[in-house]
């Protein structure tokens, strides 16, 4: 999650749940529509894929929260989970079937073209992470390095984080 952003939002309007308390909601925020797109990379070979699931916010372009791990409703739903400090009212997607059975048809919108800022992320990614490319010699051995290396670009450039 990325906290310097939570930090910067009008504080009016957020409200952060620390504990689960049933039937709680959370108010509206200044995020009002994120970009929600995962992409693959892979461990030991190619049929090893591991996925990395992004939310920016659609006017600035930050990353709001990521989190790694397969391409199943689970981990969508832990990043959506990640999301509700946010207050997202709005959320563009791919056709990917798994976010249109998490996501209601009032706040979910299925168009490539907006789209464009996660894509360029990505593709920044995959230009900057050489184990990213998708044709490439230099790969991840191990799960735990994959995710390291990849927390600790997206903390640092992404989020602010020194390290």
């Amino acid at each position: 999650m990325n906290r310097k952003l939570l930090a910067q939002l009008n504080p009016e309007y957020v409200e952060v749940e620390i504990y689960r308390v049933p039937n709680s909601e959370v108010s509206k925020s200044d995020v009002q529509k994120a970009e929600v797109d995962e992409m693959y990379s892979f461990v030991g070979n190619k049929s090893n894929k591991r996925w990395l699931w992004q939310a920016i916010d659609h006017n600035s372009g930050q990353v709001l929260a990521y989190i790694l791990g397969n391409r199943q409703d689970e981990v969508f739903i832990q990043l959506k989970e990640l999301l509700k400090p946010f207050g997202v009212q709005k959320f563009y997607t791919d056709k990917l079937p798994t976010c249109s059975r998490h996501i209601t048809k009032e706040q979910h919108q299925i168009n490539k073209y907006k789209m464009q800022k996660i894509e360029r992320k990505h593709l920044t990614l995959r230009t900057r992470i050489k184990r990213l490319a998708r044709k490439t010699i230099c790969f991840s051995k191990s799960v735990i390095m994959h995710d390291v290396v990849l927390g600790l670009y997206i903390n640092k450039y992404e989020f602010g984080v020194e390290i």
